[in-house]
């Protein structure tokens, strides 16, 4: 079994001091295999001086070249032909410059392995079905973008009776129908089954605030979920902090704090991050993160701010080893979080003002413009 296998086939999803050896070694062989089969990677190591050899401790992991995530927004990088890839995602919709991911089988492989782990210890994984209340864009063939491959992809971990989706593909494009939302909740919601709310938190929470406003309320049945992802993005002004959203939450859905559940992600690093139920994303054995100097680009220690690193062996077919997001975060000690996993966890505190990057927020943003609320 390869050193990559291994690592994501690990018992127990947070034992990080128990894996740094593995991991540098599955790092190693992913850089070299980048390095042996993408020309223009090669060109970026050598230009740095940088040898996949060179990676000979847990520490030299670190000192891989990063590559920021706008380098494959201008540059679609693969190290095997798109016809060995069993998928591929996009970063964005169909505006802006978006990067393009392609997955290899064993990488996938290794995704279902890490997903069935880190939703377990949140209990999202169950035979018994639900409908769901995707916040976030109807699958269309036109859109290949990661958030709506993952979101219809959650949908699975509880068999879907009925998906209802807050964007909706119509003859000329996607519209938002926010309305149609609210009636499936008020009828899905009674419906004998629990709810499942799966997206933007920006919409998530337009469409509870909404309700209030009406005066519509419902207690949904246990089990119910809202699982949020993708962040505020240009609704920026608008966020309010997590407390405010857990209490409406209630308030209007009965659905309790411990059912509300954050993923943390990106299409340029695919490892999912799930919140603990004290709402902190742990770093599971499958990454690491670094949190580099804004100026320098070194790496800082915990509690201090900065450009956040994303690290992982998992894709052979594009080289994402270690990408550099717009993201600016910092690394708290795991063992004072209280929710048992001991593990450091990545809190995020904004982001940098890189105006030619365009989400898939971003544009669902666009979207809600033509929506009065």
């Amino acid at each position: 079994m390869g050193n990559r296998k291994k690592l994501f086939f690990s018992k127990e999803p947070y034992d990080l001091e128990q894996t740094n050896a593995l991991f540098a070694r599955a790092m190693r062989d992913n850089c070299k295999f980048h390095y042996d089969n993408c020309k223009e990677y090669k060109e970026i190591l050598d230009h740095f001086a940088f040898s996949p050899d060179d990676v000979k401790t847990y520490d030299d992991v670190f000192s891989i070249p990063v590559l920021p995530t706008v380098v494959f927004k201008n540059h679609h990088l693969f190290s095997m032909p798109e016809s060995r890839m069993l998928a591929k995602a996009t970063s964005s919709g169909t505006k802006g410059k978006f990067s393009r991911i392609g997955f290899e089988t064993s990488g996938l492989l290794c995704a279902v392995k890490m997903v069935l782990k880190v939703v377990r210890r949140r209990k999202l994984l169950t035979i018994k079905p639900a409908n769901y209340i995707v916040m976030g864009y109807q699958p269309h063939k036109s859109n290949q973008t990661a958030v709506t491959k993952n979101t219809f992809w959650t949908t699975l971990l509880a068999p879907a009776l009925s998906r209802t989706y807050a964007i909706k593909w119509q003859e000329n494009g996607y519209q938002v129908d926010l309305d149609g939302v609210i009636d499936a909740i008020l009828k899905k919601g009674s419906a004998g089954v629990p709810l499942r709310f799966i997206g933007f938190p920006s919409y998530t929470y337009f469409v509870m605030k909404l309700m209030e406003e009406r005066g519509q309320s419902i207690k949904l049945k246990p089990g119910s979920k809202i699982m949020l992802g993708g962040g505020w993005k240009q609704f920026y002004t608008e966020q309010v902090d997590k407390q405010t959203f857990y209490d409406l939450a209630q308030r209007v859905l009965g659905v309790p704090e411990e059912d509300v559940i954050e993923f943390f992600g990106a299409v340029e690093h695919p490892i999912l991050y799930c919140d603990c139920k004290k709402h902190h994303f742990h770093i599971p054995v499958y990454s690491r993160v670094a949190i580099r100097d804004v100026q320098t680009l070194e790496p800082l220690g915990m509690n201090r701010v900065g450009l956040v690193n994303l690290i992982t062996p998992m894709v052979k077919a594009t080289p994402i080893l270690s990408v550099m997001t717009d993201d600016l975060g910092v690394i708290r000690d795991g063992s004072n979080c209280g929710c048992g996993i001991t593990s450091p966890y990545l809190e995020i505190i904004g982001r940098v003002g890189m105006k030619d990057i365009k989400t898939c927020a971003a544009g669902a943003a666009e979207l809600m413009s033509e929506v009065k609320l």
